[in-house]
C-alpha cells in the first residue's frame, strides 16, 4: 500500500507532465547553464578567428617560427578540430617542416629551441591518436631530454642547473621552460617515473621560496613564503625583484607553474612543497591579475592557474579568508568578458609576446578547455 506522500508525489510529476502545474529550476542552474553556454559561444568565436588568421602556408604569426603555430594548433585539437580538418591538417604539415635532422622542431637560429620543441610535442600528441607522428614524437622527446642540463653538460645533482631547461643547449635553465619540458613530456605518456621528469623535479625544488631538503639554495631562506620564482641558476633571477635582505620574490603564474609541475612529477598533496605553493596561492587568489606581476604574462597566467587547480584536484578553491570559489565558473566569467568582437583576445601589456592576438586566443582555448561543467 503506498502512503500518503507517495501519492501526492506521484500525482504532482503528473500534473507536471501535462502541463497543469509548472515547475522552474533553481535561478543558480540558470545562471550556471547562461555560464557554459557564453562560454561555448567564446570558444565558436576564437576557432572562428584563429580559422580566419591562419596564412596560405599553414601558419599562425609565422614570425615567431614554430612556436605560436604549435600552440594554436594543440589548441584546436584540444577543442573539438581533428588532425583531419584542414586547418589543423595544414597547420601540422607546416610545422613538420621545420623538424631538424637532431630530431628537434625549431628554426635553425633559434635561441628558443626547447620551447619551441616542447610545444610541438603538446600539438602532434594530441595528433598522434592513430599512432601517425610516433617517429617523429620519438625524435622529439630524445631532442629535448637532451637539452636538458644534468651529467651530459658536466652537471651533477648540486648544481643549481641541474635537471632544469633553458632557451638553448648553452642558456641558464629556468622554471618556466622547465615546466614546458614537464608538460610536453606528460603529453608524450611519460609519468613521474620517468628519469628526465625526475631530473626536472630536482631544479622545479630549487625555485620554490621554502628551505627543505630538496632546496637549500641561498635564496630559500632568504623569502620562505612558500611561493616560486623565475630561476635560483646563474644568481638567481626573479621577474617580480628581489626583497631587501636579498631574496628573490615569489609570484602567481610560477608558483602555478611549479605546483603543477610538482603535481606531474608525482609529489603527493601532504609533501611540505605542494602545501606550501597552496598556502601562497591561498593568500595571492586573484583573476583580475598576475599577483606579483600585474598584467605582464597575464593570459598565460590564466592557463597556468586553470591547468595546476585541475591537477590539483579541487573543485572550489579558498582563498586566505576561508571564502571558497567555484574557480571553473569564475574564469570562465573572467574570460568571456574579455573577448574582443573578432573573437579573439589580446593583453593590453604587449611582454612576452602577449599583444600578438593569435598566441592569447591559443592561451585562452587551452584554457577553456578546463572550464567545463562536471569537469
Amino acid at each position: 500500500m503506498l502512503c500518503r506522500s507517495s501519492v501526492l508525489r506521484r500525482l504532482f510529476v503528473g500534473l507536471v507532465s501535462i502541463g497543469v502545474v509548472s515547475f522552474s529550476p533553481p535561478a543558480q542552474a540558470s545562471a550556471d547553464d547562461a555560464l557554459w553556454a557564453k562560454r561555448d559561444a567564446a570558444v565558436a568565436k576564437a576557432v572562428e578567428f584563429l580559422t580566419k588568421a591562419q596564412t596560405p602556408e599553414g601558419a599562425f604569426t609565422p614570425s615567431a617560427g614554430p612556436a605560436v603555430t604549435a600552440l594554436v594548433t594543440a589548441a584546436l585539437l584540444k577543442n573539438g578540430r581533428t588532425p583531419d580538418d584542414p586547418v589543423v591538417a595544414k597547420a601540422l604539415k607546416y610545422l613538420e617542416g621545420f623538424t631538424q635532422p637532431d630530431g628537434g622542431i625549431y628554426l635553425p637560429e633559434s635561441n628558443h629551441r626547447n620551447y619551441e620543441t616542447c610545444i610541438s610535442i603538446v600539438a602532434f600528441s594530441a595528433a598522434n591518436k592513430d599512432g601517425r607522428y610516433a617517429k617523429l614524437l620519438k625524435g622529439c622527446e630524445a631532442y629535448v631530454k637532451d637539452l636538458q642540463w644534468d651529467e651530459g653538460e658536466g652537471k651533477d645533482k648540486s648544481d643549481p642547473f641541474f635537471g632544469g631547461a633553458g632557451y638553448g643547449k648553452s642558456k641558464r635553465p629556468d622554471l618556466s621552460n622547465t615546466s614546458f619540458l614537464i608538460d610536453a613530456l606528460k603529453e608524450a605518456g611519460r609519468g613521474p617515473e620517468d628519469e628526465a621528469l625526475q631530473k626536472a623535479l630536482v631544479f622545479v625544488s630549487r625555485c620554490q621560496n621554502l628551505e627543505t631538503h630538496h632546496n637549500t639554495t641561498e635564496f630559500s631562506a632568504k623569502n620562505p613564503d612558500g611561493g616560486f620564482y623565475y630561476t635560483p641558476a646563474a644568481g638567481g633571477t626573479s621577474q617580480a625583484g628581489k626583497t631587501e635582505q636579498g631574496g628573490l620574490r615569489s609570484y602567481a603564474s610560477m608558483t602555478y607553474t611549479g605546483l603543477k609541475s610538482m603535481i606531474f612529477a608525482g609529489v603527493g598533496p601532504d609533501d611540505p612543497r605542494v602545501k606550501a605553493a597552496v598556502t601562497w596561492l591561498r593568500g595571492n587568489y586573484s583573476l583580475k591579475d598576475n599577483p606579483g606581476m600585474g598584467d605582464n604574462g597575464l593570459f598565460y597566467y590564466y592557463h597556468t592557474f586553470a591547468k595546476t587547480l585541475d591537477a590539483l584536484g579541487q573543485e572550489k578553491f579558498a582563498d586566505a579568508a576561508g571564502k571558497e570559489h567555484s574557480w571553473r565558473e569564475e574564469l570562465a566569467a573572467e574570460l568571456v568578458s574579455r573577448q574582443k568582437e573578432d573573437g579573439s583576445f589580446a593583453n593590453a601589456n604587449p611582454r612576452w609576446m602577449e599583444g600578438d592576438p593569435n598566441l592569447v586566443t591559443g592561451y585562452v582555448l587551452l584554457t577553456f578547455q578546463y572550464l567545463k561543467p562536471g569537469k
